[in-house]
């Protein structure tokens, strides 16, 4: 097990910069997630640590050892890849042992590390098995043997589960986290979905166009989002977000918003007048007589509970309830958010205020 440790990494194509200076401390044992949409570099720094993408400027360091100009078979890191990548005319004992046999360990040794690994994963009874004979989910499970008998620093997963169905993507994101909690190894999971990285990590990293908008605890990340763009991409549904001002009356404080007057937090000193983006979760707007008012759009029952999209003058509100309602689209509806749980932003930089 190693400490990572990323300071002012950069990578460029040509005149094209994909990288942007970025730092990140990922501590001894933790499970990091890398999120963000496609192209935002999360896989291309990932295959910066891997060994498999050159860097332009800056350092990674792996343990006390900088990795910079290392291979990535000296680099003490096993990756896991979205393509199980498995040797058809091998058997999964074979593909798990093979970068053992060639390193010249002994046959026996080999042995044992493999059968330790597939008793950790399960597989021991498919270990003479080829990988035709197995499923998705036992296939990518012997992928993630082959990296575990390596008993590397470091554990790198790029979106090894987007191959998957859903029902064996949660059973197999269930099945990664429990092997972690067991070795305790280091390790750096990159995905596009954000229900994985709130499911699986110690520390999500949310990435934009090559840069690092916010690192934090799940719920951390997900109750305080340090900008609009993390507000907008971490839950599902997303958060709504309005623009509007801040108005300031004997009443009591709200935010303006085309027709609607929404309440801010108790104990908010913004100025009047001040332009402001509104941000509320759609688990916390709920049914009332005041706040945003329209005609109900969309009724999508998920069976847990039911997303409601609103339309609120020229745009759409999504609010999420668990309860039972006689909802039908055309009704008409008030959605009163919660002033507890409401989120401002400053309307020209888009930070957290």
């Amino acid at each position: 097990m190693a400490e990572v440790t990323i300071r002012d990494l950069t990578k460029a194509y040509g005149a094209a910069q994909v990288i942007h200076g970025l730092n990140l401390d990922i501590p001894d044992g933790a499970f990091v997630v890398l999120v963000g949409p496609s192209g935002c570099g999360k896989s291309t720094l990932l295959r910066m640590i891997a060994g498999l993408e050159g860097i332009t400027g800056g350092t990674i360091r792996i343990g006390p050892r900088v990795v910079n100009n290392l291979p990535p078979s000296e680099r003490d890191i096993a990756m896991v890849f979205q393509n199980y990548a498995l040797y058809p005319h091998k058997t999964v004992a074979a593909n798990m042992g093979f970068a053992l046999k060639m390193r010249g360990l002994a046959q026996a040794e080999i042995r044992a590390k493999v059968e330790r690994a597939a008793d950790v994963l399960g597989l021991t009874p498919y270990l003479d098995r080829y990988p035709r004979a197995l499923s998705g989910g036992q296939r990518q499970r012997v992928a993630m043997g082959r990296a575990i008998v390596r008993d590397p620093q470091v554990f790198l997963f790029d979106e090894p589960l987007s191959n998957l169905d859903a029902k064996l993507r949660v059973q197999m994101r269930t099945e990664i986290r429990e092997l972690h909690l067991r070795l305790a190894t280091t390790t750096v999971y990159v995905t596009h979905d954000q229900i994985e990285a709130m499911t699986m990590a110690d520390k999500i990293v949310v990435m934009q166009a090559g840069r690092i908008e916010q690192v934090g605890a799940p719920l951390e990340v997900y109750d305080r989002p340090a900008n609009t763009f993390v507000a907008g991409f971490i839950g599902s549904p997303a958060m709504n977000m309005l623009e509007g001002r801040v108005r300031r009356e004997a009443a009591g404080a709200f935010v303006v918003a085309g027709d609607a007057r929404l309440p801010l937090p108790a104990g908010s000193d913004l100025a009047d007048g001040r332009e402001v983006i509104y941000g509320i979760r759609p688990e916390h707007l709920s049914l009332g007589a005041d706040g945003l008012k329209g005609s109900i759009a969309v009724v999508e029952p998920t069976g847990s509970e039911t997303h409601v999209v609103t339309r609120v003058g020229e745009r759409d509100i999504v609010a999420q309830f668990r309860e039972r309602h006689a909802f039908r689209p055309g009704d008409a509806i008030t959605l009163t958010p919660d002033p507890a749980q409401a989120h401002l932003f400053d309307k020209a930089t888009g930070g957290r205020i």
